[in-house]
């Protein structure tokens, strides 16, 4: 018994909507020439692809889209019958929300189509053709149909070449517009291009998402010992979260791990897994990876095994330190994992919300001044709970809950409070939102699973060759001393140009200083210093 087959109405649907009544000189729309015949009842063809074929060479010269509408088969699978239509063809119904802003649809209703059914000879003949459209053609317009746009072998293998060293598609598509001399000659968008290479990605690795990944661990773990990987997987067998770090990660938290910071606010893969880095800082003042992880979900029992994970990694050696943005789950995770490490929010995140909490109040910028004033003027605690109570009391803030709620963990976030702890000159989550900018050039939001974890290596090793050249430049340059203490000479001498520098700054303003001596008692010194600019 034969069966009916609807097939998908995006298969060769269009990709820009032809409005237009005029063609792209400005003039009438241009009767068709003589270079492919139009179809006629009873033409024939030996094979289905023969037919596609003529009638998109007819549907391109003309200027409108073509898309494959139903077809008959039979028990052996061999096509009866099949419907070849106008990109425009059919009645899109509205789902739009209001009514008053109707969504743009390429459908039209229109009813120009070839209908091809099986002959005796195993061809195809046309048995019923419709020539007459219910909307303008535009034969210069018909290259942005989706039916028209191919990539070429030539453009296939530059984009797989660039594509695994690194270099963006969006950046490969623009070379070969240019070498074509503009978009008008390229006969595919940059979307074709992006779907061709997701296609080549899974095609050069084989296998799927949790497979693939798996087998690149391992080939990375026989290559080095030393390289760690974790991989949560669910019930379904779906993976939930995944955490790796190579050898030099490794190694280097072990001589610079003091402080960490943590952050999940920036990249999201095509699987929806927010990215997960561990950073640092080195002796030039540069961000280092100390692993990542990329997790399912931002809830306290994720973060635990994500923490537990790294803490296995670290040889269960937890920071002295750690920075989180103001996130409850993260906080509870770490008290768990961590419960030596100080825990500290970032600055910069709770401060950005001021224009949001107090923006429509009449005295922002008053209020504004005080908290900053509060916050970091503040040299002591009990300084900064005068200085607190003070703000409340003059802006009449008493009851708001935001400012009631950064109160409660003033411990965690409060200059004064955190000092006795060193920070590495850190006090925001920015190292790692600098860390995801750093492979902004090698993955993005669409970026396969399967890609991130290769291209990561890729951004990894610029890393450690932007250390080494730092390395280079403390090893082979020096900066001058600007005073005669001996102490600089020696910060001269042991710190990297990068950490001279934030010393030397230091000693720029100490020069400008005078300072009496007031007297003491063989313990105790006193000093008055003051500011001579």
């Amino acid at each position: 018994m034969a069966s009916l087959v609807e097939l998908s109405d995006n298969e060769y649907d269009e990709v820009v909507v032809d409005n237009s009544p005029i063609n792209d000189e400005g003039g009438e729309v241009p009767e068709v020439d003589d270079g492919v015949e139009e179809p006629k009842v009873g033409m024939t063809f030996s094979s289905e692809e023969e037919v596609r074929s003529y009638y998109m060479k007819y549907a391109k010269q003309k200027g409108f889209g073509v898309r494959r509408r139903n077809s008959r088969q039979s028990e052996d699978g061999k096509v009866r019958w099949f419907t070849l239509v106008c990109a425009r063809q059919g009645i899109t119904k509205s789902r739009a929300s209001n009514v008053l802003r109707p969504r743009q649809t390429e459908r039209v209703g229109c009813k120009a189509r070839v209908n091809s059914v099986l002959n005796e000879d195993g061809g195809y003949t046309l048995s019923s053709v419709i020539l007459d459209h219910t909307h303008y053609c535009s034969p210069g317009k018909a290259r942005h149909f989706r039916c028209f746009k191919k990539v070429d072998g030539r453009v296939k293998k530059r984009l797989e070449i660039n594509d695994e060293a690194g270099i963006r598609t969006s950046k490969t598509f623009k070379s070969v517009v240019v070498e074509a001399g503009g978009y008008e000659n390229v006969p595919f968008g940059e979307k074709e291009c992006r779907n061709y290479i997701e296609k080549a990605r899974q095609l050069r690795l084989g296998v799927g998402g949790v497979e693939a990944l798996m087998n690149y661990f391992q080939d990375m773990q026989k290559k080095n010992a030393d390289f760690f990987y974790a991989i949560d997987v669910g019930a379904d067998m779906r993976l939930k979260n995944v955490f790796w770090a190579d050898a030099r990660s490794r190694a280097a938290y072990q001589s610079f791990g003091d402080v960490i910071t943590f952050d999940t606010t920036y990249l999201t893969n095509a699987y929806k897994m927010p990215f997960a880095p561990f950073v640092g800082v080195n002796h030039h003042g540069q961000s280092i990876l100390f692993g990542c992880g990329l997790i399912s979900n931002e809830d306290a029992h994720t973060f635990e095994w994500l923490f537990e994970s790294w803490l296995k990694c670290m040889n269960d050696q937890p920071p002295n330190a750690i920075i989180t943005d103001q996130d409850k789950a993260m906080q509870l995770a770490i008290a768990r994992v961590f419960p030596s490490s100080r825990h500290r929010f970032c600055l910069w995140h709770i401060l950005k919300k001021l224009p949001e909490k107090f923006g429509s109040h009449s005295q922002y910028n008053e209020i504004k001044s005080s908290l900053h004033k509060c916050v970091y003027d503040s040299l002591s605690e009990n300084e900064f709970e005068e200085g607190w109570c003070e703000m409340l009391d003059t802006y009449d803030l008493r009851d708001n809950g935001w400012l009631g709620s950064l109160y409660v963990n003033r411990r965690f976030w409060v200059p004064a409070y955190v000092k006795c702890t060193f920070w590495a000159g850190m006090s925001t989550t920015q190292r790692s939102e600098g860390m995801n900018a750093f492979f902004d050039d090698y993955v993005h939001s669409r970026t396969e699973l399967k890609q991130f974890v290769e291209q990561y290596d890729s951004a990894l090793m610029r890393k450690a060759e932007n250390e080494r050249i730092a390395d280079f430049s403390s090893f082979n340059t020096e900066i001058p001393c600007i005073s005669r203490y001996p102490i600089e000479k020696q910060f001269q001498k042991t710190y990297t140009i990068a950490k001279f520098k934030e010393v030397q700054e230091e000693f720029r303003g100490f020069l400008y200083l005078s300072h009496s001596y007031l007297g003491g008692d063989g313990a105790k010194y006193e000093y008055v210093v003051a500011d001579e600019m």
